[in-house]
């Protein structure tokens, strides 16, 4: 059996304030030390639950360099997105798909650093006119493959925004945010318990937890925060539509061209 973790930073337990986030910061370390803490419990969950390989993906900014590879469980695979696609080696020969370190989508009341994509220019993405986080979107990709979302772990209304996405689904709630940029964390030992619990579990859910699949063509729509970002997106994007000042149009063919 295989499982495909992909990861981000905002979600991971003891980020707790916006400033551990930003890689010159001087907790940025730290963060990425707690980054491997919970992959790691998610990785053993894995492997506990009968999982037979592990692979994981550093999805946190898009470039892959927060994992401290030293750190990471021997027994996992990291995806260096050899094929140079975003989703890295996620195939249809997985089982089953974790997401460790989620964020709720933009918009969302007390998401500890609440965004989709960019905070700064990303205001609301949607797909087939439902709003859409990253969980919606990983899990779409995912789901292109023919790969059920098993589990989530991050902030509470991260996990609240996993359970309004998918079911059945596990997840390990790490903290509960206060505001966007404050949150207050439950004890390291044991979140990191806790998602190795729900990572066990979650392996339970194969054959039983079906793939994310919205209907295609899809209209994705994106409203970015200004009307320059919309600018910049449309010179990328020749295929995109331009409803007003803030907004773009596409219709995409599958799961794989979803963003913009």
């Amino acid at each position: 059996m295989k499982i495909y973790i992909h990861t981000d930073l905002e979600g991971i337990t003891g980020v707790l304030r916006a400033d551990q986030v930003p890689t010159d910061g001087p907790e940025y370390r730290q963060s990425c030390e707690n980054l491997m803490a919970d992959l790691n419990a998610a990785v053993a969950g894995a492997f506990d639950g009968g999982a037979d390989q592990v692979t994981v993906l550093d999805s946190h900014g898009g470039k892959g360099e927060n994992f401290l590879l030293d750190l990471l469980d021997g027994r996992a695979v990291n995806d260096t997105k050899p094929n140079g696609k975003w989703w890295g080696i996620l195939d249809g020969s997985y089982d089953g798909t974790m997401f460790i370190g989620a964020h709720a989508m933009a918009g969302t009341i007390n998401g500890f650093l609440d965004h989709t994509q960019c905070g700064l220019t990303w205001y609301n993405y949607s797909l087939n006119g439902r709003r859409f986080g990253e969980l919606a979107q990983w899990a779409t990709v995912a789901g292109h493959f023919g790969v059920p979302m098993l589990m989530v772990c991050g902030d509470q209304a991260a996990c609240a925004e996993a359970r309004a996405f998918f079911n059945p689904i596990e997840s390990a709630a790490v903290k509960q945010g206060l505001g966007r940029n404050r949150a207050t964390g439950y004890p390291p030992e044991e979140a990191r318990a806790k998602i190795r619990e729900a990572a066990k579990r979650a392996i339970s859910l194969v054959g039983a937890a079906q793939p994310f699949r919205p209907i295609f063509p899809a209209e994705v729509k994106l409203k970015t925060t200004r009307a320059d970002f919309a600018d910049e997106m449309a010179q990328r994007w020749p295929d995109a539509e331009r409803l007003d000042a803030r907004t773009l149009r596409r219709v995409v063919a599958d799961g794989l061209d979803i963003l913009f």
